[in-house]
């Protein structure tokens, strides 16, 4: 097991952004906590993202949800009654689900996961790309999550919940543009802990496989099918929005320096050598 706590990689802004999004994500859960049970429940199932009701911007019915509700029976006491939830054809609640989804949490484990590694990785992505950008490429990752999570089991009727596929999409973005960063980790070996300075590509990479492996095993209540998807298309959104913004091009910050010429007839001068650090944090593209 491993736990990255902070990275060698600076930036020159101020990540108002992903502050911000950390604050609206505890916010919601906090309001979420004070809620009774079956208001969660409701609020889950209208504002988390049901695959199911997809279908229902093209046939306008009603889908309905099993439910196991607890009552009080005068003679028999608590007794498990199974309901069900109609969920209406709303357009407008549908497509909202899809946002609302990502600002919804299951539990602390669940929160506190998500915004550790939005805090820690997200500052470097929303300074190569810019506030206004960022925010973008946050919500469209989340967006391919849950379509990866939708193609996969389109008739499910279980609500997903959780920034993970936004967030996912912020680790593979960082993954490709600073490979070669250092995160210093915390690694535990049974009751043993280290810290060990990795590579951005070594951690985020093995974060990744674990989702790969989790998905082979069949681990459930998870929508790991949304890590994977939100991952993959921040690996493929950095490079492309670098061409198009042109952030691909060698700035005076991350231009390597000439090397000096050493002229033929001075052998005996005292020529200035420069070391660069071999922990070269400079976007790949």
């Amino acid at each position: 097991m491993f736990l990255p706590f902070h990275d060698d990689n600076p930036t020159r802004r101020r990540p108002v952004v992903t502050y911000g999004l950390v604050a609206v994500n505890v916010i919601a859960f906090l309001w979420f906590l004070q809620l009774a049970p079956a208001q969660r429940y409701d609020v889950t199932m209208h504002f988390g993202f049901v695959p199911a009701r997809i279908a229902q911007l093209s046939r306008p019915q009603s889908v309905f949800v099993p439910r196991d509700a607890t009552m009080f029976h005068p003679r028999l006491g608590r007794v498990m009654v199974r309901q069900q939830v109609e969920l209406k054809p709303d357009h407008g609640e549908i497509l909202f689900s899809l946002v609302s989804c990502m600002f919804l949490h299951a539990g602390w484990g669940h929160l506190l996961g998500n915004m550790w590694f939005l805090w820690l990785f997200g500052n470097n992505v929303e300074d190569r790309l810019g506030h206004v950008l960022f925010l973008l490429f946050y919500l469209v990752g989340g967006l391919v999550g849950s379509a990866c999570h939708w193609v996969i089991d389109p008739e499910s009727l279980m609500p997903v919940i959780g920034a993970s596929g936004a967030v996912a999409a912020v680790l593979g973005g960082y993954a490709i543009t600073w490979p070669w960063a250092r995160v210093h980790t915390l690694v535990f070996i049974v009751i043993f802990i280290t810290v060990v300075d990795l590579p951005a590509l070594a951690v985020l990479g093995a974060w990744f496989i674990l989702q790969l492996v989790l998905l082979a095993y069949g681990a459930g209540g998870v929508a790991f099918w949304a890590h994977v998807g939100g991952f993959l298309a921040g690996m493929a959104m950095m490079p492309v929005l670098g061409m198009l913004l042109g952030l691909n091009r060698p700035t005076t910050a991350t231009r390597q320096p000439r090397p000096r010429e050493i002229p033929q007839d001075s052998h005996d001068r005292i020529i200035d050598v420069q070391i660069l650090d071999d922990r070269d944090t400079r976007p790949r593209w």
